[in-house]
């Protein structure tokens, strides 16, 4: 019987050792990193993207909602906040979770050959610490509300991206179209040119007008050959943002919607209040730090510790023991007080943040607003008066050269007016579209134009 016991004892000295150290190494995922890290994955960045996408993005007429789209999947700014995102939802389950429960081996008066049969004493304890009540749950909130803050942190980005893009769109646009004017200029003093060379010929105009035109001529090839430089700067710009190869290919960017700003002041600022991701994130942060403000209090109660134990006894009846332990938490109060204090002054700081970020963002719209209500002047005004009497002027002037009614100063300066009416058409076109991408970043989404 005696040795059918002590058999019996090696097998639950066994079992626990077992448990004690090879546990832990069981429980380790077979993915885990090395401790010098060298079993890091190597990331490998997608540049291309699908195959459907990148057609979108090679279309004569590149289409502004095709490269949005673009953007949303691929920007990297974009997947690090989602990312994050997702790394953020995992904290609830673990700040709110138990710490491990722990194992223990007590072995008293051990024999010098370690037969741990022959033991005094051989003690298993297992113990768990509990937190007071709801501290856990206060925890898993405060870790909640953190991602919900990062959850805001990926509309900001998407916001932010999105006005980014559309503006470096339009700078694409706008490149385009200065190069059509000049290449058009170009052509039409190349025409000129043609006409004072003729004219020289049989001396009605002097050498001096075939030197001008060859001079004008000669600013506009330069002109061609720096806006097409222009180009690649700007579209390397915008493939950045799409995180694609500066070099990679886009089509033409389509031409501008008409200009027009439907909301007025006051529903812009509501809406502002509403959706933009700045207020929302300083919002929930307030909720964060009246749960983070609860669970400092919290502090002021015990937490708990209970242990149980086995008891393996040499030439003595075994047995069973049981601890509860309690922390006193009382004995240094003043850190606690401290932890209160510095939760109250972070849940007043946050609600000036959130005052803060609310008239920033007031601020930013009404400036965006009136941004864009200029720029719709300057088009109308550009549209409906400049451009058709400076088309006329230029279409009279050259009748009237052609004549001999003017010289060719005044033909040349009626084409750089026409020039510069055009190039100012398209700068305020193009200021139309920024100004209205930031008043949908300073609002936070995208605002109709019908």
């Amino acid at each position: 019987m005696r040795e059918t016991r002590r058999e019996r004892r090696k097998v639950h000295l066994f079992i626990g050792l077992f448990v004690s150290f090879a546990g832990p190494a069981l429980a380790l995922p077979g993915y885990g990193l090395t401790d010098d890290g060298r079993s890091l994955p190597y990331v490998k960045m997608d540049r291309t993207g699908d195959t459907e996408e990148e057609a979108s993005l090679l279309d004569e007429a590149l289409k502004l909602d095709a490269v949005l789209a673009y953007a949303q999947e691929h920007n990297p700014t974009i997947r690090a906040a989602r990312s994050r995102l997702v790394a953020a939802q995992e904290r609830p389950t673990q700040v709110s979770a138990l710490e491990d429960p722990m194992f223990t081996y007590e072995g008293f008066n051990i024999p010098e050959n370690f037969d741990l049969t022959r033991t005094d004493n051989n003690i298993f304890k297992l113990s768990q610490k509990l937190p007071f009540p709801g501290k856990r749950r206060l925890r898993g909130e405060v870790a909640t509300h953190e991602a919900a803050i990062t959850k805001e942190e990926v509309r900001m980005a998407e916001v932010t991206t999105r006005a980014e893009v559309k503006k470096t769109y339009y700078d694409l646009w706008q490149v385009h179209q200065n190069l059509l004017i000049y290449s058009r200029d170009k052509e039409l003093m190349a025409q000129f040119a043609t006409i004072a060379e003729k004219k020289y010929a049989v001396g009605q105009v002097s050498q001096p007008d075939v030197l001008r035109a060859q001079v004008e001529l000669t600013r506009l090839i330069n002109r061609v050959t720096t806006e097409t430089l222009r180009m690649g700067e700007v579209r390397a710009m915008l493939n950045g943002l799409l995180s694609r190869p500066p070099e990679a290919p886009l089509g033409v960017p389509q031409d501008v919607p008409k200009p027009v700003v439907r909301q007025t002041l006051a529903e812009l600022a509501e809406l502002t209040l509403q959706t933009r991701p700045e207020i929302a994130a300083k919002a929930v942060a307030i909720n964060r730090d009246i749960a983070a403000l609860a669970l400092a209090q919290k502090a002021y109660f015990p937490d708990f510790e209970v242990y149980a134990e086995r008891f393996f006894n040499g030439g003595r009846k075994d047995g069973f023991g049981l601890i509860f332990s309690v922390t006193i938490p009382l004995a240094y109060r003043y850190k606690y007080d401290a932890g209160v204090a510095e939760a109250r002054a972070q849940l007043n700081a946050g609600k000036a943040d959130l005052r803060a970020a609310q008239d920033t963002a007031l601020a930013q719209v009404k400036g965006a607003l009136v941004r864009a209500q200029t720029a719709v002047e300057l088009v109308n005004l550009f549209t409906q008066t400049h451009i058709p009497q400076a088309e006329q002027a230029l279409a009279s002037s050259s009748i009237s050269y052609q004549t001999g009614k003017v010289d060719f100063l005044s033909l040349i300066d009626s084409l750089r007016v026409v020039e510069q009416v055009h190039l100012e058409h398209l700068t305020a076109a193009t200021d139309f579209e920024k100004a209205y991408a930031e008043l949908e970043r300073a609002v936070g989404q995208a605002l109709p134009r019908t």
